[in-house]
């Protein structure tokens, strides 16, 4: 056989990436090795032609690797669809959505099975445990229909349970754990696998005050200083304040962009704060 020397080996994946950067940039929005996600002016209707709902209108922005980045708007506003669309549980109608280079939007059933399961990380308003599993149970799920080994397994658990303080409630069932722990676990679960993307869709919102706080700073340490990219739909501008990034949401379309920069979470939460009523109507929809 034929042996390839590692400089021509070199040369073939350098004409792959080009080749790889020009079509990507030919296809309209730039995508470059540091973007996880690129949404590339998206478009979704609801309805027939005779009643037709525009929920996003041409929306565009990326978010790099190791971002935190809050999604916020008032009800109705677009957000919850733009994330539905991302996390490929609805069809875009116009645009693409890039995911670490891949055109999702592309993606056939099968291939969409296999790209939630190893690609995204889910965490829900409502936890979505499942009730007769332990919490080491429920975030071990994943790696056990993957076929993972139990010695991994169990290393890749108790990693996980450290990084967000739950190491002491592992044996325990959803009933016996209080909702922030539930939130926690939950969060276990949607790193466990490694995911390129951590999408959470109104995370604190079925919690209290010190129970959204506490998980809130396990994100930010996820973010800091494990790299996780994180993609956060809320309504709340305390939560909203621990993020890098803050985009503004209204009638589909993007209103306003901050960035936290090198300002105190204070300062950054009084920006969100002047941006939301800048949005207009019942600050109370939009919080």
């Amino acid at each position: 056989m034929r042996q390839i020397s590692r400089q021509s080996i070199h040369c073939l994946c350098n004409v792959k990436i080009i080749k790889l950067y020009e079509l990507h940039k030919t296809c309209g929005r730039e995508i470059t090795m540091d973007n996880i996600l690129t949404i590339d002016k998206i478009e979704k209707y609801y309805g027939s032609k005779s009643s037709l709902t525009k929920a996003i209108d041409g929306i565009s922005f990326e978010v790099e690797k190791g971002e935190f980045v809050a999604i916020m708007g008032a009800s109705g506003s677009g957000k919850t669809t733009l994330l539905n669309c991302i996390s490929t549980i609805d069809k875009v109608t116009a645009g693409h959505i890039y995911v670490a280079g891949q055109d999702i939007t592309a993606l056939k059933s099968k291939e969409l099975n296999k790209f939630r399961r190893e690609e995204l990380g889910f965490i829900f308003q409502d936890f979505n445990l499942l009730d007769t599993l332990t919490a080491y149970e429920n975030i071990a799920l994943a790696l056990s229909i993957q076929n993972e080994k139990y010695k991994e397994i169990n290393l890749k658990v108790k990693k996980v349970a450290y990084d967000l303080g739950i190491e002491d409630i592992l044996n325990k069932y959803p009933y016996e754990m209080s909702g922030g722990q539930k939130q926690r676990v939950a969060s276990a679960r949607a790193i466990i696998n490694d995911p390129k993307l951590i999408l959470a869709d109104e995370p604190t919102g079925a919690l209290d005050s010190k129970s959204s706080r506490m998980l809130l700073e396990r994100f930010e340490y996820l973010n800091n200083l494990l790299q996780a990219t994180i993609l956060m739909v809320t309504h709340d501008a305390f939560s909203a304040s621990y993020s890098s990034r803050v985009i503004f949401i209204k009638d589909g379309k993007i209103f306003n962009e901050i960035v936290k920069g090198d300002r105190s979470r204070k300062e950054f939460f009084n920006e969100i704060i002047n941006v939301v009523t800048m949005l207009g109507g019942d600050l109370n929809d939009a919080l």
